[in-house]
């Protein structure tokens, strides 16, 4: 206290002294200037209605200086792109989706159109050129990241398997739009524009894949592992090298003008592309070796890294072939170490996503005028180009991938997926329309088609599954009724150290069975915007302790790893659809001890009793806490029974508390008798049925058999609940209508439960 009085004091005398020091040095000061400063105590005060207006008036100026313009339009297009992704993700439609329409939303075809003075305020013409260059460099960064996510080692292992679909995927969009580019070259090309050009850019623009949106969608479906995921992620690959080096051969034709120049722009790009791969590409593997974890990679080591990204955009970009293609060359000759690659993708594409590329979105929205389609004849081409790209895209693969013996449900999934064009067709179109390849009016129906072809994959992949699905269906009960001697029990785990105690549990709980123990256990990461590159870590942290324990144990568990938007509604797809018997669930904060999780959760509580303060009083333990943990949702779209357990520090269930409430809570017995079979601990019976209740006779029936058959493991039931009850046991089994009773009734002494199990039971 003296300490702090001490402090204090001194503090107040520091500010005094030094303050009124300085008020003299400024009041003498200002006498010296000759025309006064205006800083005077003795001036009469000034009206504060003339102060306010000279605020006002400095506080628009600042508006609209060119920095201010910027950060306003920055913290606009951020929230709508934010805004309206969301919404298209509520709709299960790539982010991508949103973002593109968020572009629009903000350029000359809706709002320039409905709020032209809000329009020509926020991105006043000569403040475009600001948006353009951080864009460009935004699509610098991420071409970089696309080309560090693909994988040439995986492209050369499938090389033969994906060639035909690849290549199809390419060549028959290609073809399709060159016989457009030839209709329709006379009334909409630019005069000074080659047919060559302009049919080979068209081409190229409707036989591109969009691999980021590609491969989140099928790591959002789980199917990054299986046969399909991998071929196609490799097929999309494949194409996209083979649609950028094309597009590179292109750029460096229109720049050229005359096919002789364009020669010696490709020759030099073969060069430049030789010294990447086979020069610099053997050095980075050198340094990805020797530098493969955060601790040792310094600034400077990315320091250079983005000194070789840039240098090589440069190159690119004074051959002619546009620095973008010099930043996914980059990419591509990282070091193959992917730890290596996903701490340099974890430093760029954050800020890339998050940042640069909205203002890209909104640039190309606001050169995306729908205005410019201006007749049904322009229309009807819009149309003809849509349909070119979905026949040639979708139809294309579906062929490759039938011919090269994939199933029509395979075959069918693929040209689905290829056929995704969204961020990297825009990007593609923006370099056309940069260099006067393609005019504005072709380029908002090219537009268009981004947004159509890459709207309609989710619909797309979900009626193929709707098609198949009776088949599968058939399929699967054929299956299961070969596995009629498993007991199949999905535990489903957050914290990585969760699931190790989920496993004990599930260990003691079930290993006593009649049946065999089936274990899968799931993992999930919320966020299907997530980098491919870094699941693996991912999955890898997650399942090393259960894997241990299972190892420990001896026990064979499945894992599996998913990436979704909706956990609760993806986990109940799974028991539903896969047949499991069981599952199990953590119950989140709200029952933990953590010391963490007390703190968030009293934070949380104080929240919350402002808000909804009539449920104050219940809310640690009544079934909101659960709704907010969503396990009353796996409880209500669950078909098989569901355990959610609350973990306190649980190791063996030596010492059972088994609590009844009403008849229907009887099934217990078989799980009590489980535990006691595995761990030969003790069982303690709480009756808590009224005696008046039609169900006393039928429980007081069922839990003295119980004991009979379990003399000397079992403990004559229990009426009342009491702390030293609670603090006896080692876990509590409890059902989850009786719980949802207990929460309300004995708030007070349930803050001591022990490890606590509440089963929902379904036959």
């Amino acid at each position: 206290m003296k300490i702090k009085i001490k402090k204090l004091s001194f503090y107040i005398i520091m500010i005094l002294v030094f303050g009124s020091l300085m008020y003299l040095i400024a009041l003498k000061g200002s006498a010296q200037h000759p025309y006064g400063d205006g800083f005077d105590i003795h001036t009469k005060t000034q009206n504060p209605a003339d102060g306010f207006f000279l605020f006002s008036h400095l506080i628009l100026e600042h508006i609209q200086s060119s920095i201010g313009i910027l950060l306003l339009q920055i913290i606009i297009i951020l929230v709508t792109c934010r805004i309206v992704g969301k919404l298209f993700k509520k709709m299960g439609q790539p982010t991508v989706i949103g973002e593109i329409m968020a572009g629009i939303i903000l350029g000359p075809s809706v709002l320039g159109f409905l709020f032209p003075q809000v329009s020509s305020f926020i991105f006043p013409e000569e403040s475009l050129f600001n948006i353009k260059i951080l864009s460009q460099f935004g699509l610098i960064l991420f071409m970089y990241t696309i080309g560090m996510e693909l994988d040439l080692s995986v492209v050369r292992k499938r090389f033969q398997d994906t060639i035909l679909i690849s290549h199809a995927s390419t060549i028959v969009p290609f073809f399709l739009g060159m016989v457009v580019a030839y209709f329709i070259y006379d009334k909409y090309a630019h005069v000074e524009t080659p047919f060559l050009s302009f049919a080979l850019f068209i081409g190229i623009a409707l036989s591109i894949t969009a691999f980021p949106v590609l491969a989140r969608i099928i790591q959002e479906r789980g199917m990054t592992k299986t046969h399909l995921g991998a071929i196609s992620l490799a097929s999309a690959a494949n194409g996209d090298i083979t649609a950028w080096c094309l597009l590179a051969a292109v750029v460096a034709y229109a720049q050229a003008g005359t096919m002789n120049s364009a020669i010696f722009n490709v020759l030099f790009s073969f060069v430049y592309v030789a010294v990447m791969l086979y020069v610099v590409r053997p050095l980075l593997r050198i340094i990805g070796d020797l530098y493969h974890n955060k601790e040792i990679v310094g600034k400077s080591l990315v320091a250079f890294m983005f000194f070789i990204l840039l240098v090589s955009s440069y190159v690119t970009e004074i051959l002619g072939l546009h620095a973008l293609f010099g930043a996914f060359v980059a990419g591509i000759v990282m070091p193959e170490n992917l730890k290596f690659r996903k701490i340099m993708n974890e430093k760029v594409e954050d800020i890339s996503l998050a940042l640069f590329l909205p203002l890209f979105f909104v640039y190309t929205g606001l050169r995306t005028e729908i205005g410019l389609i201006n007749g049904s004849d322009m229309w009807l081409l819009c149309g003809i180009f849509i349909l070119a790209a979905v026949v040639g895209k979708f139809g294309g693969t579906m062929i490759a991938a039938r011919i090269s013996n994939e199933s029509w449900k395979n075959s069918l999934y693929m040209g689905a997926l290829m056929n995704t064009r969204g961020l990297m067709e825009l990007v593609v179109l923006s370099i056309g329309l940069e260099m006067n390849i393609i005019p504005p009016a072709v380029f908002v129906m090219l537009v268009l088609m981004t947004l159509v072809t890459t709207f309609m994959t989710t619909p797309l992949i979900s009626f193929i599954n709707v098609c198949f699905r009776a088949s599968e269906r058939m399929k699967f009960n054929r299956e299961e009724r070969l596995k009629t001697d498993t007991f199949k029990v999905l535990l489903s785990f957050g914290r990585a150290s969760s699931g190790q105690v989920m496993l004990d549990l599930a260990h003691q709980m079930f290993s006593k069975k009649p049946k065999r123990l089936e274990v899968t256990a799931l993992h999930l990461t919320v966020g299907s915007d997530i980098n491919p590159l870094r699941t693996e870590d991912f999955e890898k942290v997650s399942f090393a302790p259960i894997l241990y324990e299972a190892d420990k144990l001896n026990i064979l568990i499945k894992t599996r790893y998913d990436v979704c938007d909706n956990a609760e509604q993806h986990i109940c797809s799974i028991v539903n659809k896969e047949g499991f018997d069981f599952l199990l669930v953590g119950a989140g904060i709200s029952m933990s001890d953590l010391s963490t999780d007390v703190v968030a959760h009293k934070t949380w509580k104080r929240v919350f009793r402002i808000l909804k303060r009539k449920n104050s009083e219940q809310f640690l333990f009544y079934p909101g806490s659960l709704i907010k943990d969503k396990t009353k949702s796996f409880i209500e779209k669950s078909c098989c029974t569901v355990g959610i357990f609350a973990n306190r520090g649980f190791i063996r269930a030596e010492n059972v508390l088994v609590i009844f409430n009403a008849a229907k809570d009887l099934f217990l017995l078989d799980y009590a008798a489980n535990l006691q079979k595995s761990t030969h601990g003790f069982v303690k019976l709480m009756n808590r049925v009224s005696p008046t209740s039609g169900d006393s006779e039928t429980v007081t029936s069922a839990l003295s058999d119980y004991l009979k058959k379990t003399s000397e493991t079992a403990i004559p039931f229990e009426k009342n609940l009491t702390v030293d009850i609670l603090k006896e046991a080692d876990l509590m089994l409890v059902s989850y209508d009786t719980w949802l009773i207990l929460s309300e009734e004995c708030e007070d002494v349930l803050q001591d439960m022990p490890s606590t199990f509440i089963i929902q039971h379904k036959s």
